[in-house]
This record gives C-alpha cells, sequence and structure tokens, in this order.
C-alpha cells in the first residue's frame, strides 16, 4: 500500500521515467535535483529558461514577488503566487497553485496539486490532485534528528534518510492546519481532518480524523 504504484498514476508528471525506476517514492527523494538539471534543458520551446537552471512554461502565470530558486520547473498552466518561496529542487506540474508564503524545497508535486496558503512541502512527493488546506504542511525532519522510519502497524520500514516529508497519493485532501509528521504515507482517496497530527501509513479510500482514529470510506 506505500509502493510507487499503490500511490501514483505516472501518466500525470514529467517525473514519470525518473519515478519509474524505484519501487518506493521516498526512494526518489535523493536524485530530485539532478533529475531537474537532467530534465530542463529537454523541455523544448514550451518552456523557457527564465534565469539559470530555472525553467517555466509559457501559460504559466508567476507573480512579480515570488522566488524561484533553482532549479525548478514549473508546469503549464501553473499560478504562482504573491510571496510564495520556491526555495530549489522543485518539480510542480501542470494546473498547479503554489499559494502565497508556500514554500517548496526538494518536492515532486503532481499535475492539479494545490499548496494554495501558508504551506510547507519539504522533501515530498504529492500526487495528482492533492490538495493541502490552509497551514497544513509537511514536517521534514525528527525532533532528535534520528533517520526517518516509516511506520506500518507493526511494520517498521528504515528509510535510510534524515530528512523525508510525507508522500501523498493521488487525490488525497489534508484538511487546515493539518501536521504530517516525517515518514507520513498517505494513499489514495484519503481524507485528512484539519488540526490532524499524522503519522506512519493510512491506508487509501480512509479518513484519519483529528484523534488518530482511521476509518475506510465504506464503513460509514
Amino acid at each position: 500500500m506505500y509502493t510507487i504504484k499503490d500511490l501514483y498514476d505516472l501518466d500525470h508528471t514529467l517525473a514519470a521515467d525518473y519515478l519509474s525506476q524505484f519501487t518506493y517514492p521516498w526512494e526518489a527523494l535523493k536524485g530530485i535535483k539532478e533529475m531537474i538539471l537532467e530534465l530542463g534543458p529537454t523541455l523544448g520551446d514550451d518552456y523557457e529558461e527564465v534565469q539559470p537552471q530555472v525553467w517555466v512554461h509559457k501559460t504559466a502565470n508567476v507573480f512579480p514577488s515570488a522566488y524561484l530558486g533553482a532549479p525548478c520547473i514549473i508546469g503549464p498552466g501553473t499560478e504562482v503566487r504573491h510571496g510564495a518561496f520556491i526555495r530549489s529542487a522543485a518539480l510542480v506540474g501542470a494546473d498547479c497553485v503554489v499559494g502565497n508564503s508556500v514554500e517548496l524545497k526538494n518536492v515532486i508535486l503532481f499535475d492539479h496539486v494545490q499548496t494554495p496558503h501558508y504551506n510547507y512541502v519539504g522533501d515530498s512527493i504529492l500526487g495528482y490532485y492533492s490538495h493541502m488546506g490552509a497551514g497544513s504542511i509537511t514536517s521534514n525532519v525528527k525532533s532528535d534528528k534520528k533517520n526517518v522510519i516509516v511506520h506500518n502497524g507493526t511494520e517498521q520500514i528504515e528509510t535510510g534518510l534524515r530528512k523525508f516529508g510525507a508522500m501523498l497519493g493521488d487525490h488525497v485532501e489534508v484538511g487546515c492546519n493539518a501536521v504530517c509528521n516525517p515518514g507520513t504515507v498517505i494513499g489514495r482517496w484519503c481524507n485528512v481532518y484539519p488540526t490532524s497530527c499524522v503519522r506512519g501509513v493510512v491506508p487509501e479510500n480512509s479518513i484519519w480524523k483529528d484523534n488518530g482514529e482511521v476509518i475506510h470510506k465504506e464503513e460509514r
């Protein structure tokens, strides 16, 4: 339930060939920067290299006060709003929203992803049509600075990564002011209640409630 095939439809990202090399999505985190540097020069005339190693599609709308750190790719129809801070190593897909006071760092955003208000997304992959409510964040470093472990019930999966935020599957809805703790993996079509503190693996078609209770949607 936490492999790339379980979580993502690779038809909706420029990173499809890159991601298809891996079994688990967090295995892709270390190479995002290098992938963007290789992909950028191949994008063709529909993209402009607006500054070194920053490629923006001609139909994207990047507001003047937004910061685009190299390397990054901004896809067609995407809106990068005032005060957005794309720190570096961000592949943002088509028809996405990167909103005011949003920070992105070492991420892949599939097409139609919305991070519209006051979000931090670091060392994470957000699937097709996933949405982060206002103020929701991915926490990417443990307080003890040890490597992140993915918890799936009694199973503990060593990642070897000190920085690992969240893997959001396709069509995931994260409520306002929720925190996805390091190593969170949320399956497709899940909903997370506002103000939740999420950790571990959340099975697809589930609802994570604010008290940590997880219910399957078909049980409602």
